[in-house]
């Protein structure tokens, strides 16, 4: 995944769940697993995603209506999906309820209790008053309690970080902007200050945590790379000025452009507002030319997917990816390689290289020369623990919603 060079005959062994070595000689004594008809890769990553996500409803009001109980079984339903789809390892980037089943999912899956990819979670999405995680966007007579991710000044910002990490947040989220699926916020709109997001980045990164901000219009994305997160979700409206300081800072984009197009084919069928979907035919507009100018700009990529329907959409940021100018290797890597080391986890998975876990998938195919054979992992080990097996595809089932 490092250099995008293909090998042949390749024999990986592994011990317990590592990889051992790579050789082009069959070891002797142990069991083959036989890929020779596929072309193999190391575990995909989705930098992006939200674990307790109902695929079921994009209404702002399901918040109200679903139990922490019923999202945290959505989560354990996702998860199992993105296994499914070859994705190894997940970072949550950022969830509502305040008591984190998100944290509860991740050391589960650790621990053995369920199945799912590797977790890298945040806490709560910060936001302002009204602003994009303010995750009650209803009227004033309700007298709804202030959620527990509210900050309006930079002190309030340090308390909610503290709360974030003393409950186990492994990365800080941060709401840079308005956004386009809540009916309310304005994505052009810069929400959080920089003094804000700074002392945010200064609590967090004091702590050994890491940082991401979601940044829709130009303003909030620059102010987002002065205060120094080290990661910019969707980035839409990125523009030169925006482009060149994310590059001096080495700020990483993880762009999710498929999931506004995705958007735009499910419409108003799944309850959305029609606010909002109205915020996302505007932005998609701006979508390519961001995208164009973050590659012409040389800024580190991950993927990342930001979609409520796992299984519908997870693989589909490959195509748009390519699509939007990326080449086919470059996807490859930023769902690999390139996302681990987002993740500072590219000594222990991301490649196929001894001493990293033994996450490993494969498709019918050549992904560099045809990037949607993505779209259907036809196998997929975690942690040397065969999950996906053609050979036996009576034990893949999963169960889908209907």
């Amino acid at each position: 995944m490092r250099t995008g060079d293909v090998k042949s005959h390749a024999y990986i062994l592994l011990t317990g769940d590592r990889v051992l070595s790579i050789s082009d000689k069959a070891p002797g004594g142990v069991p083959v697993t036989d890929l020779s008809a596929y072309t193999v890769l190391p575990g995909l990553i989705d930098a992006h995603g939200h674990i307790l996500s109902d695929p079921t409803s994009q209404s702002a009001a399901t918040e109200l209506r679903e139990t922490y109980a019923q999202a945290t079984l959505w989560g354990v339903y996702n998860l199992r999906l993105w296994l499914d789809h070859g994705f190894t390892a997940v970072r949550d980037a950022c969830e509502g309820p305040t008591d984190y089943p998100q944290f509860a999912l991740r050391d589960s899956v650790t621990r053995g209790m369920i199945q799912g990819p590797r977790i890298s979670a945040a806490g709560s999405c910060i936001s302002l008053t009204g602003g994009h995680g303010d995750g009650f966007p209803f009227s004033p007579d309700l007298g709804l309690p202030r959620g527990a991710n509210i900050a309006d000044t930079p002190d309030e910002i340090a308390r909610v970080v503290r709360r974030d990490i003393k409950y186990g947040a492994d990365w800080i989220k941060l709401m840079a902007t308005g956004g386009v699926m809540d009916p309310i916020s304005d994505y052009h709109v810069e929400e959080l200050s920089e003094a804000q997001m700074a002392m945010a980045v200064e609590v967090a990164h004091r702590a050994g945590k890491k940082v991401m901000a979601h940044a829709e219009g130009t303003t909030g994305i620059k102010a987002a790379v002065r205060a120094g997160v080290d990661s910019i979700e969707h980035g839409t409206m990125l523009d030169e000025e925006g482009a060149k300081l994310m590059e001096e800072h080495g700020t990483w984009l993880v762009p999710t452009l498929y999931c506004f197009q995705h958007d735009m084919e499910t419409g108003l069928s799944k309850g959305r507002e029609p606010e909002s979907f109205a915020k996302g035919q505007e932005i998609l507009a701006a979508q390519g030319p961001a995208f164009k100018l973050a590659l012409a700009h040389h800024l580190k990529i991950a993927y990342g997917v930001d979609d409520s329907d796992v299984d519908e959409s997870v693989s589909r940021e490959f195509g748009a990816l390519v699509a939007g100018g990326m080449t086919t290797l470059g996807a490859l890597q930023a769902a690999t390689i390139n996302a681990a080391t987002l993740l500072g986890k590219d000594k222990e998975f991301g490649s196929i290289e001894p001493g990293h876990y033994a996450d490993i998938i494969a498709v019918s195919g050549d992904p560099l020369a045809d990037i949607k054979v993505m779209y259907d992992v036809k196998f997929v080990m975690k942690g040397g623990k065969i999950i996906k097996d053609p050979a036996h595809p009576d034990r893949n089932v999963v169960a889908r919603i209907h």
